[in-house]
């Protein structure tokens, strides 16, 4: 009976997971209610895995502060001194020129996030993006190329973001772990390629300007927009950890158990699941060398691939009204290509 039971939970909770990838594609209400829709399916993965606890109640209500706090506060900032920001941008394009503006944009957010952290450098992605005169669907591909490189970058210190904070204290005990810069010395030549083909990509998008006018710079958001996407960000942050550990019997039973190929590409479910969550379940200091380096580097390609994927989707999706179906198309011809090519070149090396 009871493997009957947890075999049925493991089922339900495989349908979450369809659910989550497939429902926002399709069913327009849900796409637009994103953040509710994942909060929803955080408290019936909770419910289903019967992980219900006071500190995971604690933890869903604590773990959004951090984020959300921060796109409260910088959002005012940008709204008080947004004029000034949009001078300095113009000023920076006009004097580089716009193709190699946005490569240094999208090259020095991604290379620098692992110091600003990836959430500060989302933010400053965020606003400049917004102060671009490009259309709707070309923002919507440099914020993906953006956050890509925010992801790629932040992975190489621990205080980039929560996936290499997870990562270096679950490997204190490994045998290989060294210092604090212990992911930049194993990453290091696997992430740079990466940030220069980021840059790339964005500096294809220079047209003879891409910056507003400084007059044109006046920020139009209003308090109450600024307080309703805060609010968004909570939801969406607090769906995750819901998700993330309702969800964490069905990685528990496969993740470990698999060889480093499968590994690999098993790991792309962290679009969905947040690569960090995965990270905590999978890493552990009896992995060898080789094994930790095919998960990291599918976990951080992976992270692209959908909004829920890494905090940058989700602070930059939120700050330009991006939604599901836009961010897919853009992103997932651009991050299966990068998982492939990744995958190919970790095979022969």
């Amino acid at each position: 009976m009871e493997q009957t039971l947890s075999t049925f939970t493991l089922v339900l909770l495989s349908g979450l997971v369809l659910a989550v990838m497939v429902l926002p594609f399709f069913v327009h209400k849900v796409e637009q209610e994103l953040e509710i829709f994942l909060l929803v399916c955080g408290l019936c993965a909770v419910t289903v895995s019967r992980a219900w606890s006071g500190h995971l109640v604690l933890e869903a209500l604590k773990e959004p502060w951090m984020i959300t706090s921060a796109v409260l506060i910088l959002g005012l900032l940008f709204k008080k001194f947004g004029r000034y920001t949009g001078h300095v941008i113009y000023a920076v394009e006009k004097r580089t020129g716009p193709r190699i503006f946005l490569f240094l944009a999208v090259f020095g957010l991604g290379l620098f996030s692992s110091v600003l952290t990836a959430i500060i450098a989302a933010l400053l992605a965020a606003e400049i993006i917004k102060l671009l005169n490009l259309s709707a669907p070309e923002k919507t591909r440099l914020a993906i190329y953006t956050c890509f490189s925010i992801g790629f970058g932040a992975v190489l210190t621990p205080i980039g973001e929560p996936l290499s904070t997870i990562v270096v204290s679950k490997l204190k005990d490994a045998p290989y772990y060294a210092d604090f810069f212990f992911l930049m010395k194993l990453l290091g030549w696997w992430i740079l390629p990466g940030l220069v083909l980021f840059g790339l990509l964005a500096m294809r998008m220079g047209k003879k300007h891409v910056t507003v006018q400084p007059a044109e710079t006046a920020p139009g958001e209003t308090y109450t927009t600024i307080l309703v996407r805060t609010g968004k960000v909570y939801l969406f942050v607090a769906g995750l950890v819901l998700l993330g550990e309702g969800l964490k019997p069905l990685a528990v039973r496969t993740i470990p158990h698999l060889s480093k190929y499968a590994l690999y590409w098993l790991n792309t479910l962290s679009a969905v699941l947040d690569n960090a969550t995965v990270a905590s379940i999978a890493v552990t200091p009896e992995l060898s060398h080789d094994i930790l380096l095919f998960l990291l580097i599918s976990l951080v390609c992976a992270g692209g691939l959908l909004i829920p994927g890494n905090i940058p989707n989700i602070i930059c999706a939120a700050k330009l009204d991006i939604k599901t179906r836009a961010w897919a198309k853009a992103a997932l011809p651009l991050g299966i290509t990068l998982l492939a090519v990744y995958f190919a070149v970790l095979c022969i090396v």
